[in-house]
């Protein structure tokens, strides 16, 4: 028996799509590997998405996401994807080992961060070394920090962590890339002590002593250097979640990002993207939420199409 929809990932965008497809009595699964509501939802302060005067969490903005998917019938499961295939004309998904069979599928999975790719980062991954600011920020009370990264994330990220740490390093690579008014932001803690900026250094090694981290080596105009802390956070940019479709026929530009037309349709008959994951967004929320209803209108479309050729 097949699904009308599977939607994989359950990020704003995928929950938007979700909220328009159950609405209409589509019959849509989604399956999330991870948390619901994707990056949005470890993400502190959403301040630019429409509709909030004072800003809205992340928690709260993909808690309200889900509720609504919800009331109108859609169904949330963990599970990780793990193939996309054509079989007998339908689609075919293998997750968590099981076979699972639909009529179209929404790809939503969203994108992850970037790695520095040194070494001691694997090694010290979730005990020294983060990605999720507000995962693991409380753990550095009154600890000093490193924070690697130059753009909008890694300030905003920065800046929020001074509500734990008591010093930050912030190595940027090349120059600080943020916007002008983060820019702002970030100067008022620069200003109180709170956060170092060191233009132009690299970050080369992880230091680690007694299995534990303690620092990292960089080069800084030639130079080298060492800067001591008790963690690192890392900002330096995300991937796609593409990994799955390694040995499918979907189409992937050369950032691994799915390439669909102005429809949000791949290149396989019945398969769309949308959101963070898709060749050309804009990685905004409000843009990814727009990529959904746009989504779900389409695949609504190739259902009731592929209802009359049969």
């Amino acid at each position: 028996m097949s699904k009308d929809v599977i939607i994989v990932g359950a990020g704003p965008s995928a929950l938007t799509a979700a909220i328009y497809l159950s609405r209409e009595d589509v019959d849509t699964t989604l399956y999330e590997r991870g948390v619901v509501g994707g990056m949005a939802a470890i993400t502190d302060q959403i301040d630019n998405y429409p509709g909030f005067a004072e800003g809205v969490t992340g928690m709260k903005l993909a808690s309200e996401l889900q509720q609504q998917a919800e009331r109108f019938g859609a169904k949330i499961e963990y599970g990780d994807v793990m193939e996309l295939k054509q079989v007998d004309g339908e689609l075919e998904l293998t997750i968590d080992g099981q076979s699972v069979h639909a009529k179209s599928v929404l790809l939503a999975t969203g994108s992850n961060h970037r790695k520095l790719g040194v070494p001691g980062e694997d090694e010290l991954y979730g005990r020294g070394v983060h990605y999720c600011a507000t995962c693991d920020g409380a753990f550095y009370r009154d600890k000093n920090l490193i924070v690697v990264g130059g753009g909008n994330s890694a300030v905003q990220e920065a800046i929020f962590l001074t509500r734990y740490a008591s010093h930050i390093d912030l190595l940027v690579r090349s120059k600080l890339r943020a916007s002008d008014i983060l820019q702002k932001d970030l100067q008022k803690y620069v200003d109180d002590g709170k956060i170092t900026v060191h233009v132009g250094a690299t970050t080369d090694e992880i230091i680690v002593k007694d299995d534990k981290f303690y620092g990292v080596k960089s080069t800084q105009n030639g130079e080298q250097k060492e800067f001591t802390a008790d963690g690192l956070f890392v900002f330096i940019g995300l991937i796609p979640n593409t990994q799955f479709l390694a040995n499918s026929d979907v189409e992937l530009d050369l950032g691994g990002h799915i390439i669909t037309d102005e429809h949000l349709h791949t290149n396989i008959p019945g398969v769309f993207a949308s959101g963070d994951v898709r060749s050309g967004a804009t990685m905004q929320i409000a843009s990814a939420v727009g990529e959904g209803a746009v989504a779900a209108l389409q695949i609504r479309e190739y259902l009731q199409e592929k209802a009359r050729e049969e």
